[in-house]
């Protein structure tokens, strides 16, 4: 006989065990806290603000860069001056401090990405980071593994060779 510690035990593992799997299946379901809650829905998509005017390494670099604190204050020295978040963003540039994002996009050390060629071949943004623009707060909505990136290689004919991502 089964007790009821037991059974609740066996419960309390099995919905880690289907947790875990939504997160390997969906990503993380909730964004970290950032320093400044930064709308990436406002930005990206109602404005429509390009992914590489802010993001500016993208198309040259390995990383995509998070913009520094007087790309954010070209635009927020004149507009939404009154919104705690943007006085927020003012005090980081009166301080001439850089905002300690929390990294949401990441790869293992055993790992080599570069941003530039994937932007060169003209690779949305969106094919590896979900649908950013709809977003409010950022979450790894797609997850990046190797099946992922070596199924998206093989349909677009791009190398799969083992040392252009294991350096």
């Amino acid at each position: 006989m089964i007790s009821l510690g037991k059974i609740g035990a066996l419960i309390a593992f099995f919905a880690i065990v289907i947790g875990a799997i939504l997160v390997a299946v969906y990503g993380r379901a909730n964004a970290p806290g950032q320093p400044i809650a930064f709308s990436h829905k406002i930005h990206a998509g109602d404005f429509k603000i390009a992914c590489e005017y802010c993001h500016s390494y993208a198309r040259r670099s390995t990383v995509a860069g998070v913009p520094s604190v007087a790309r954010c204050m070209g635009c927020h020295k004149v507009t939404a001056l009154d919104k705690p978040e943007v006085k927020k963003l003012a005090d980081y540039w009166n301080r001439k401090e850089a905002i300690p994002w929390v990294k949401i996009f990441d790869q293992p050390d055993f790992v080599y990405f570069s941003h530039e060629p994937h932007v060169l071949k003209g690779i949305a943004c969106q094919i590896c980071h979900g649908p950013v623009e709809k977003m409010e707060k950022v979450r790894e909505a797609v997850v990046l593994n190797m099946e992922r990136c070596v199924n998206c290689h093989m349909e677009r004919k791009a190398s799969i060779d083992c040392w252009t991502c294991h350096k």
